[in-house]
């Protein structure tokens, strides 16, 4: 039984190869932006070659993409209209009126009317009113003139529903879309009711619009991939990572594309957060730098955090999510000296094409690879397991760059490039720990990613962080977490009411409704509903507040003493959240909210390797490397992992290299590798495990 597992990044795309829940292989492939299937082709072809299966054993496909975000960050999305109740076609330019940046009086704008200028923002006489009764009904020859004119003038690919009130009364949306449909069934559309159908107008229009706005190059992409994979007799369906961590079927997405933002990043930390547990490390960070970006997620008790309400850019996110902080940080970022004469690196990246100069395909900007190759930490005849080789001499021409606009030698320049990089990553680091209220010297780092092991050991001196954990195959850990996440659905209603106003048969009432939404979900996903998870809560918060905390919901039919039990926990979890509760003020519901989760078989890493090495056997021979003051030049021991025995410790400096990544034994650490197969690295005198 094969079970392949495929993520889309910047630079490389990635494999994780599992036969009989065992991890079996994984390999790198560079991207192709112009056409992203052509590398999961090519991927594709490499595992199978070497593994040595008939595309047709392959039993599971999961793939982990960035393609909406990207659609998004781009703005080549759909050519698109917004339906609103009529009054409200300002909503999406309107927004919060929030400016991120308070001073600056030449500040962009902060709504995204990229989705959708005024012209094609349309009102339609129609009225729900908030306890969801029909006020004025649905103008239908206004949809269908308005709807041809979005159609033939202005060529619209797709069309986003918003009416007032939809969240509690959702008639007049599903009559507009079956409108739509009859007239001009190729266009994509998406209502509010079934997107985000939860209170607070601006954030369910964006949620609404960024679906409509993706969806007709989402759903191309998918069936572009379904085909391909098709005519290479994978007859596995297409199963996609979620923002939320879980997975479902291409033919979820196609629905509803906007719960695939955050895929990408999702991976890594379901990955990140297993390699942990199996080194004996539950409350860990995970840190994945890739070749364009860097995500930084903290699990703890073996549980990624997760978001309700993120960010895409700037703008409102309002979907369940991995909570993942994501900078310009990558081995590809480029280096470059701002109008004031500082140093700068990122957010810019060279990405996959052209690359650092290093990889000699056309790049000139200088970049944390070729600082990296520059300080002697990779080998440029062993990148990526020799598939890409590496020209020193190009970029140490590219390092002189900055290096002559500073006045200062090469290797210092280099040097000064990686530590700026390592501080924006600390930075982000404590932004997901500390500004938390987590003190991440009680967590142990999680390094993966193609650069995340080269940088990981100098982000711990920062931090005060006493163990660092690289997992067997950190360069395609991303992928491995494709091939353990759980399959999983999510659906929330609003139920705005005072405790004491709640009808318990109303509420449970919505509760089975939402379940029953999820189990269609399963069922499209070949599900057995009897194995199936199913997890209850409720946003809540003080009357008067405009926050929630998500509260645990037990299963079962609900009474008075339930309710009562409930409202207790919330207090608590407040004064745990914010320092203070006030059992004396009334309380509120505001949504409900149900998880159903089907949990697949564990893999197993492949273990550690009882080979009978000694360090001197693993030890390719040395390299001298820059480390800095105190430390300037040092003769650095090289390792191959493969080779490396159990438990054996490594005195700092050394530099451990393997197919997929480079792992940078700073000066005063040293490392083992674990019964896990991952290597452990530790501050000296850093507390053992």
């Amino acid at each position: 039984m094969i079970k392949l597992g495929v993520d889309i990044g910047g630079t490389f795309t990635d494999f994780a190869c599992l036969k009989d829940d065992k991890l079996l292989f994984s390999v790198k492939v560079s991207s192709t932006p112009k056409n992203l299937i052509e590398g999961v082709v090519e991927g594709i072809k490499r595992i199978g070659d070497i593994v040595q299966f008939e595309y047709s054993e392959i039993e599971r496909f999961i793939h982990g993409t960035t393609v909406a975000t990207n659609i998004l960050l781009e703005r080549n999305g759909a050519a698109m209209g917004i339906l609103t109740t009529e009054g409200f076609e300002d909503v999406l330019e309107i927004g919060r009126l929030n400016k991120t940046e308070m001073y600056n009086l030449f500040i962009d704008e902060q709504t995204p009317t990229f989705l959708a200028p005024r012209k094609v923002r349309m009102g339609i006489k129609e009225r729900i009113d908030s306890n969801g009764a029909i006020v004025t009904h649905l103008n239908e020859k206004e949809v269908i003139d308005k709807v041809t004119l979005l159609r033939e003038r202005y060529q619209v690919e797709a069309i986003a529903v918003c009416y007032l009130f939809s969240f509690k009364n959702p008639i007049h949306e599903i009559r507009t879309k079956e409108i739509i449909k009859g007239a001009y069934p190729e266009i994509a559309v998406s209502l509010s009711c079934e997107v985000d159908p939860i209170f607070r107008e601006y954030e369910r229009l964006c949620m609404t619009a960024f679906d409509a706005y993706i969806k007709p190059k989402v759903g191309r992409y998918l069936i572009a991939l379904e085909e391909e994979l098709r005519k290479m007799n994978i007859t596995a369906g297409l199963q996609i990572m979620q923002s939320s961590g879980g997975i479902t079927s291409s033919e979820v997405i196609k629905g509803k594309p906007v719960s695939l933002l955050l895929s990408g990043p999702a991976g890594g930390v379901i990955g990140g957060s297993f390699a942990g547990k199996l080194s004996g490390f539950k409350d860990v960070i995970t840190l994945d730098m890739g070749g364009t970006s860097c995500d930084v997620s903290l699990v703890k008790e073996g549980r990624p955090l997760l978001s309700r309400e993120g960010k895409i850019i700037i703008y409102p996110m309002r979907a369940r999510m991995v909570d993942v902080n994501t900078i310009g940080a990558g081995g590809g970022s480029i280096a470059w000296i701002d109008s004031g004469g500082g140093l700068r690196v990122g957010p810019q990246s060279a990405g996959a094409e052209p690359g650092p100069v290093c990889y000699r395909r056309g790049g000139e900007d200088p970049t944390v690879t070729d600082a990296s190759l520059v300080l002697g930490y990779l080998n440029p005849d062993y990148f990526a397991g020799g598939d890409i080789l590496l020209d020193k001499v190009e970029a140490v021409r590219a390092i002189e760059k900055i290096s002559k606009l500073l006045n200062i030698d090469v290797m210092t320049a280099a040097y000064g490039i990686h530590k700026i990089v390592n501080s924006n990553m600390s930075n982000q680091i404590r932004l997901v720990s500390i500004a938390r209220g987590y003190d991440p010297r009680k967590f142990a780092l999680v390094l993966f990613g193609g650069a995340g092991p080269v940088h990981g050991g100098a982000l711990m001196k920062d931090l005060g962080i006493s163990t660092a954990i690289v997992p067997q195959s950190p360069g395609v850990l991303s992928a491995f977490g494709l091939l353990i996440a759980n399959i999983e659905h999510h659906a929330s209603k609003t139920y705005l009411l005072k405790v004491a106003d709640v009808k318990i048969s109303k509420m449970m009432s919505i509760f089975r409704e939402l379940e029953a939404k999820n189990e269609e979900m399963m069922r499209i996903d070949k599900i057995p509903i009897e194995k199936v998870n199913i997890s209850r809560s409720a946003d809540m918060r003080y009357v008067g507040q405009s926050y929630e905390l998500e509260i645990p919901i037990p299963l079962g039919e609900l009474n008075e003493e339930s309710i009562s039990k409930i409202v207790s926990d919330f207090h608590e979890i407040h004064k745990l959240t914010y320092g203070h509760s006030d059992p004396n003020m009334p309380v509120e519901f505001v949504n409900l909210r149900i998880a159903n989760s089907y949990p697949l078989p564990s893999p197993q890493l492949n273990g550690i390797k009882r080979v009978e090495f000694s360090l001197n056997d693993a030890q390719k021979g040395f390299r001298e490397c820059f480390f800095g003051e105190p430390f300037g030049f040092c003769r650095t021991p090289i390792y191959d992992r493969e080779k490396l025995p159990p438990g054996k410790k490594l005195n700092g400096p050394a530099i451990i290299e393997q197919i997929d990544t480079t792992t940078v034994v700073y000066p005063h650490q040293i490392c083992y590798v674990d019964e896990a197969g991952s290597i452990i690295i530790k501050n000296n005198g850093g507390n053992e495990r």
